[in-house]
């Protein structure tokens, strides 16, 4: 049997009144299991709550990771370029618009990336509908949000290369070769 009580005083103390008006009415009813309701909610959700845990975690690393290799790309880039832009700067090209070109192809990767992902999204919609709880699968809000963190951390990977190639010193990268 269960028993939902509404109470106005704290759960420590209400307890053993239950307890006493339950052995009342029929002392053979064992009581146990005496929960708040917060408790019973925290237990039938723990699954799933480890489940999202475990997910964002692994969805954190993916981003992460994919940050690191497209930062690794866009430095090694830019290491066998230095000459380029050694040139460039030399001839006049302002050290702006050295760092944005860099940055620019960083972001049209992840652009490209992007887009699959959303082929991709496509295809996999209709399995995810079953998965999905308090969301649909082609929420704006979720797309729009994915979208702008996958974009804003390809910029961050893609700042650090793109300010070194806008500083290259000319006369060190001619010499180098």
């Amino acid at each position: 049997m269960a028993l939902i009580v509404r109470a106005g005083g704290p759960f420590d103390t209400v307890v053993p009144a239950i307890r006493q008006i339950l052995r009342e009415m029929d002392p053979s009813v064992p009581v146990f299991a005496v929960e708040t309701l917060r408790e019973t909610l925290r237990a039938s959700t723990a699954r799933l709550t480890l489940m999202l845990t475990l997910m964002t975690s692994a969805a954190i690393v993916v981003l992460l990771l994919g940050a690191i290799g497209l930062y690794g790309v866009m430095a090694y880039m830019v290491a066998l370029r230095t000459r380029e832009f050694g040139v460039r700067l030399t001839l006049g090209a302002d050290p702006r618009q050295v760092a944005w070109w860099v940055a620019r192809q960083g972001l049209v990767l992840t652009l490209g990336g992007v887009l699959m992902g959303f082929v991709l999204y496509a295809v996999a919609a209709p399995v995810l509908r079953a998965y999905l709880y308090g969301v649909t699968a082609t929420d704006p809000t979720a797309l729009l949000a994915a979208t702008l963190t996958l974009l804003g951390t390809a910029a961050l990977a893609s700042w650090l290369p793109a300010r070194r190639a806008g500083r290259v010193d000319p006369v060190e990268a001619l010499r180098a070769e």
